[in-house]
């Protein structure tokens, strides 16, 4: 049976939401966008808590700005986040992390 998130969502895992998320991520300047904001996210907790500044935070809403800025004008597609909130979210950390590591070109 599914939970309430995966029947709203219309996909049984992030499993088989990530093939769809790459689909929409595929012009390269969009995807640097996504990984260069989610590193930023990623270094703005730690420093914000370890300063105990939480202006630190305040670099998410231009952060989710410019990605959207990368669907808009790069894609020419919808934010997924405005539709699978958690799984693209999720999506941005795994295509971080394949960037980084180097499986996925930046």
């Amino acid at each position: 049976m599914s939970t309430p998130l995966e029947s709203e969502q219309g996909y049984a895992s992030f499993e088989v939401f990530y093939p769809f998320y790459i689909s929409q991520h595929q012009n390269r300047v969009s995807r640097r966008i996504h990984v260069i904001g989610t590193g930023l996210m990623i270094l703005a907790v730690p420093i914000s808590l370890l300063t105990l500044n939480p202006w630190w935070l305040a670099i998410f809403p231009a952060v989710a700005a410019s990605a959207w800025i990368g669907h808009f004008v790069f894609e020419k597609n919808r934010p997924l986040g405005l539709r699978h909130f958690v799984w693209s979210l999720m999506g941005d950390f795994r295509l971080f992390f394949e960037t980084v590591t180097g499986r996925r070109p930046f």
